[in-house]
């Protein structure tokens, strides 16, 4: 990785942690000696059960789990689910996957569905707290943990993981900037009303006063089954808006599907000056990257089948009775085409050549290892 993007993403992370963090006191000071001595017993038990080899007793029966997606599109939504389904089936439980199809009023339901089958987890994939809110506290009344991903939620004793939106915009953005030496003439592909669109929102506006020479002269971008083509056609038609080389330098496109779909259409309309950086990685992305004289040359990203097992591990932790975040933003990594081999590689191999990639440790316990062993088939 560049120096200038270490500290750029070392400063980005500071910044938001100090603004954005906010410290708890523990409030059992008015208790009755009673009350804190049980209340210590209960820390240390949760302690022992995080120390020790020994599968938890919570966890000697197949867990029933929920996965609840607002949306299944793209690859990567695909590679996450693999995540999710492939850790859950390692440690022995089963897990039923409901996609609500961009619809939050859906997606209520289906927690609400959840916590009528008295499942023993659930997990949720996006959606908004004004419209999911109110199904997630009455999980957590009928005694269900829940972990979200990418979900703007925030009630008490559910833990939400993200990508650390704000830094996969910003590595992106300054990878653009740089090679664009800070001057010339974007386009932004991009749609509201997503949480993790939200955040990396933020950073382009903070991004275009940062370089005010650098000029968005077009945008665009809509969230349909399917995103890639459409946004293929879309940018299909802006290149005959801005038909001379010069008219657009590059693209910001932070979610893979509209990275894939302005790809192609930069691709097939012979355009190769125009530079696309994106958001986002699966192997179907990672193969387009890697095409000669692809414009996708850089892109933000997470490992989606790591998150998804992290997921799931600090669910499993939950029903274990062990102490979870309120928050975990999974560090991201920048991707950039030179620094890719000649040959073809896949996701599994790109920890290779991305150092750290894939290789998340959060969330893990050591009766892990026995509940896995135990489950083998």
């Amino acid at each position: 990785m560049k120096p200038y993007k270490v500290l750029a993403t070392a400063f980005l992370t500071a910044s938001l942690l100090l603004t954005g963090c906010t410290s708890e006191q523990d409030a059992l000071t008015n208790k009755t000696e009673t009350k804190t001595a049980s209340a210590t017993e209960s820390k240390s038990n949760k302690a022992k059960s995080a120390a020790t080899s020994e599968v938890p007793q919570q966890l000697q029966k197949p867990l029933k789990i929920a996965s609840i997606n607002q949306f299944s599109i793209g690859t990567f939504s695909s590679q996450y689910i693999s995540g999710v389904k492939k850790q859950v089936e390692e440690f022995g439980g089963e897990v039923q996957i409901y996609n609500a199809d961009n619809d939050l009023s859906k997606m209520a339901a289906y927690v609400e569905t959840a916590v009528n089958q008295q499942v023993d987890g659930i997990l949720i994939d996006h959606g908004r707290a004004d419209a999911i809110a109110p199904s997630v506290k009455k999980a957590i009344k009928a005694g269900i943990p829940v972990v979200a991903f990418d979900s703007d939620l925030n009630i008490p004793g559910v833990t939400v993981i993200d990508q650390d939106d704000y830094s996969l915009s910003w590595n992106a953005l300054r990878s653009l900037a740089q090679d664009l030496n800070g001057k010339g003439e974007i386009v932004y592909v991009w749609v509201g009303g997503f949480t993790p669109m939200e955040r990396r929102n933020v950073m382009y506006e903070a991004f275009k006063k940062r370089y005010p020479s650098i000029k968005e002269i077009a945008r665009f971008g809509t969230a349909t089954q399917n995103t890639a083509l459409d946004t293929q056609s879309q940018m299909e038609a802006l290149l005959q808006k801005y038909p001379n080389k010069g008219d657009i330098d590059a693209v910001f496109a932070p979610w893979d599907e509209f990275a894939k779909g302005v790809t192609r259409a930069i691709q097939q309309a012979g355009r190769d000056e125009i530079k696309v950086y994106g958001i986002d990685l699966s192997d179907e992305d990672l193969q387009l990257m890697q095409e000669e004289n692809s414009p996708w040359v850089s892109t933000a990203a997470t490992d989606p089948t790591d998150v998804g097992k992290l997921q799931v591990r600090f669910l499993y932790q939950k029903v274990a009775g062990e102490e979870t975040p309120q928050i975990y933003s999974v560090q991201p990594h920048l991707v950039e085409k030179e620094d890719l081999p000649n040959s073809k590689v896949s996701m599994d191999e790109i920890g290779k050549y991305v150092e750290g990639w894939g290789k998340s440790e959060a969330g893990t316990s050591p009766w892990m290892d026995s509940l896995k062993k135990a489950n083998q088939k």
